[in-house]
Parts: C-alpha cells; structure tokens; sequence
C-alpha cells in the first residue's frame, strides 16, 4: 500500500471515530416552549394572521421550510410554512420567524425562532 493510501486511510478512520453521532428524531416536546403572550408583540400579530389566512406584509411569507436544519420534528415536504416576525429597525425581514405544520389556518403547531433557524421553541396557546 502506497503511503499517499495509507496517510488517506488512517485519515478518513479517524474522521469517521472522531464524526459526532447522528441526532435523535426531534419530538415537539424535545423542544423548549414559549407561551405565545411571551413572545414580542410583532409574532403575536403574525401568529393571528396565520389563523386568519393573512394577509402577509412578505412574499415570502407561507412558503415552504425544508427544515434542513433537521431542529422541527421530521415531516413529509411541504408540512412546514415560514412567516416572518417583523424586527422594528431592521433594513431587511430580520432573523425572526414563526414555522407552523400542518393545515395553513389551523396549524399542528408552530414554532418561534429568532435566530434564524438555529434554534426554535414550540408556540403554545
């Protein structure tokens, strides 16, 4: 075995001893809470809207969210939709969003973020 295939194989046996394991399947209740009269007064109102079917100030609002951060429960494609959570100051949508499952005026649940999907709490009533 040529150095250049051993240095190659010790490298890629170590990566895999060292790789972090594979998370467990997120549960809504995995998640940290927040009652919704706890979150700022802006997802409030964007929390109703969605109850009502809008109308949305974003296009982008009610999209679908991939959930590639694999953070939501997993769900088949197109269960999860994206509303932004207006920032007062900021020059674009902000970091703040609220992600629901289910039936768009009657969502499973819904989850806050403010971080931009790096983490996010389940919205209870």
């Amino acid at each position: 075995m040529s150095r250049l295939r051993l240095l190659f194989t010790a490298v890629l046996v170590a990566a895999c001893a060292f790789a972090p394991a594979a998370p467990a399947r997120t549960t809504p209740e995995d998640l940290p809470a927040v009652a919704l009269a706890d979150l700022p007064r802006e997802a409030r109102a964007v929390d109703a809207r969605i109850r009502s079917g809008g109308p949305f100030r974003y296009d982008r609002d009610g999209v679908v969210f991939g959930n590639r951060e694999r953070l939501l429960p997993a769900m088949p494609r197109g269960y999860y939709r994206e509303y932004t959570v207006p920032t007062p100051g900021a020059k674009n949508r902000g970091a703040r969003r609220i992600v629901c499952g289910g039936p768009p005026k009657a969502p499973d649940a819904c989850y806050y973020t403010d971080d931009h999907y790096r983490s996010f709490r389940r919205i209870r009533e």
